[in-house]
């Protein structure tokens, strides 16, 4: 391990890594520190399927996936392997959440559709539908456990460092930079350090920056079987319905019959990142038991699989991107920041560099303006 670099980055998952990528595509001097094993599953960045979409009710979100979209494919490029599977993606439920949706696609001119329910079921036998459908074609899936790969790989094929099943004790800043003590006892420097840990974030940095409170939530996701496997997969799906259902095809997770990923957004469970329990409740698997037989006729009612993984969110689900001195907080995403890693990577290089990068709505002063 170096005795000194220009940029540490704590955290080995889809956030970190897409640092670690970006800032060695800028020549930056990385070393990237993950507690854990590389493609652990005790974080938020595991798993073959993650939704990615142009449709949000939010002028700024839909113009950054935009920058998003480019950026997955010179990951692709770069990496020489596919990892996003375009389906299309489909929005419906709440009328003023829908009509939202429609109104920032035609405002982007992203290419998309406004269908009745019937067309809906008509065009994707085995899924039911309420009130005006919007469907868009520039949507589907990433490999999420993938990417976090590409990332990596790309970063250590120019010179950076990847350090796993390394924990950091403490972070201490001095005039040049930040010494980072482990573990283990050793110690680095760096001119700059960027947190992107996830549920860990407020225990490294809650001390030195003045963090929203960051809500670390449980979340439980089951995989059922489609009765056609032999069928074409469905788009990505948001129902704004309930605690905000969302499903998509499973890829890998999904096994050899591509079974359907099924949530709730806003489902969790209170938890700490070290102290989650892994167990999916009784009640989520009911709720969304019942849900499948309501609305998605064309798959087998009773889930195959079930996992958990962590969401960290901030109170206005705004994405939190700063620097201080010489410290980055990077991310928490707030559940829905998957589609946007290589974007946030970027973003963040940018505030290494530069201190440029981020929208406004994601630096701590704007999450301290909303009394988070």
């Amino acid at each position: 391990m170096p005795q000194r670099c220009e940029l540490a980055v704590i955290g080995g998952g889809l956030m970190g890594a897409a640092t670690a990528w970006a800032a060695s595509r800028r020549g930056l001097s990385v070393l990237l520190l993950e507690q854990f094993d590389p493609g652990h599953h005790r974080g938020s960045s595991h798993g073959s399927a993650r939704i990615v979409r142009r449709a949000y009710d939010d002028a700024m979100y839909t113009r950054l996936t935009g920058r998003a979209f480019e950026l997955w494919r010179e990951l692709e490029f770069d990496s020489g392997s596919p990892l996003l599977r375009m389906l299309g993606g489909v929005d419906f439920g709440a009328r003023a959440y829908v009509d939202a949706v429609a109104g920032q696609l035609a405002d982007a001119a992203v290419e998309h559709e406004v269908l009745d329910a019937r067309e809906a079921e008509r065009r994707w036998p085995g899924l039911v539908f309420e009130g005006p459908v919007i469907h868009h074609p520039q949507a589907g899936t990433v490999d999420a456990a993938a990417a976090v790969t590409a990332f990596l790989d790309g970063a250590e094929r120019r010179s950076a460092t990847l350090r796993f099943g390394t924990a950091v004790r403490s972070l201490e800043e001095r005039p040049s930079g930040v010494r980072i003590v482990l573990d283990d006892g050793e110690s680095v420097e760096a001119a700059q350090v960027v947190v992107a840990a996830g549920g860990w974030t407020a225990e490294l940095l809650g001390d030195r920056l003045p963090l929203p409170t960051l809500a670390v939530t449980q979340q439980d996701a089951f995989h059922f079987p489609r009765l056609d496997a032999a069928a074409d997969a469905w788009p990505s799906v948001i129902h704004e319905h309930g605690n905000g259902i969302y499903h998509l095809a499973g890829g890998r997770d999904g096994g050899p019959g591509d079974d359907r990923k099924i949530g709730e957004h806003y489902g969790g469970r209170r938890t700490t990142a070290t102290g989650r329990d892994g167990v999916v409740t009784d009640a989520t698997r009911q709720c969304l038991t019942e849900y499948v037989k309501r609305w998605l006729p064309g798959l087998d009612p009773v889930p195959r699989t079930e996992t958990t993984c962590l969401y960290t969110t901030t109170p206005s689900e705004d994405f939190l991107l700063d620097r201080v001195g010489s410290l980055i907080v990077c991310s928490p995403c707030s559940g829905h920041g998957a589609k946007f890693a290589p974007l946030i990577g970027e973003l963040t290089a940018d505030l290494v560099t530069s201190g440029e990068g981020p929208p406004a709505a994601f630096r701590l002063a704007a999450h301290t303006a909303r009394g988070a």
